[in-house]
């Protein structure tokens, strides 16, 4: 069995320990060691496995050790992950639960992305690394979906689709084909995406529209 730790003490990183015993049951693959967390105490206790050390600690490893990166803010994550990636004995699996259907038509997968329960993929998708997938999401024809993203439970992705990086796609929202969704975009909630959007703007709404942009 391989190794694994978890960055990320919280709720996504509790429900990514789940997500790893749901593959261990069909083929325990995963020895699971605890979570690394800046925000919490080392020695915690955390269903029923400890916080190993902060970010820093897993920067210094030096045995062999698959990180799951359990956090949803695309920023963050994108700056944990520019840490992480010198150290040579770090691995980022791909952790796609069991239920997951993937029509396996040219779908091609980089590396450290999260795949949760419920999710379909159609065909001739590309994702690339470090991307989130929560709960019962749906992916369309020939989308291309970019590095550090975070796509919450219940989101559908029309055929199509080009979604840059760092973008956040907030739960149950929608987007229509044929669009382009900017880098460093938030969409919000429930948000129906009608028209492209702009990179490094937030917005909300049915249909979608930026109420404001950042950096």
């Amino acid at each position: 069995m391989k190794k694994i730790a978890i960055i990320g003490g919280g709720g996504f990183g509790r429900e990514v320990l789940m997500l790893i015993n749901q593959i261990n049951l069909k083929n325990n693959e995963w020895d699971f060691l605890g979570f690394f967390d800046d925000g919490i105490e080392v020695g915690t206790i955390i269903n029923g496995f400890p916080i190993l050390g902060n970010i820093s600690a897993v920067t210094e490893w030096e045995n062999e050790l698959s990180i799951a990166i359990a956090i949803g803010n695309p920023k963050t994550k994108k700056e944990i992950i520019e840490k992480l990636i010198f150290n040579n004995f770090i691995k980022f699996p791909n952790l796609i639960h069991p239920s997951v259907e993937i029509k396996n038509f040219d779908l091609k997968i980089g590396y450290g992305n999260i795949i949760c329960n419920g999710c379909i993929f159609t065909v001739n998708i590309i994702v690339h690394n470090f991307t989130i997938f929560n709960l019962s999401c749906t992916v369309g024809h020939d989308t291309i979906i970019e590095n550090f993203c975070s796509i919450m439970p219940g989101v559908n992705i029309s055929g199509e689709v080009k979604i840059n990086k760092a973008v956040y796609i907030g739960t149950g929202a929608k987007i229509i084909n044929q669009l382009e969704i900017g880098e460093n975009t938030i969409i919000g909630a429930g948000a129906v995406v009608y028209k492209s959007l702009p990179p490094n703007c937030t917005a909300i709404g049915i249909p979608a529209k930026p109420i404001k942009f950042h950096e």
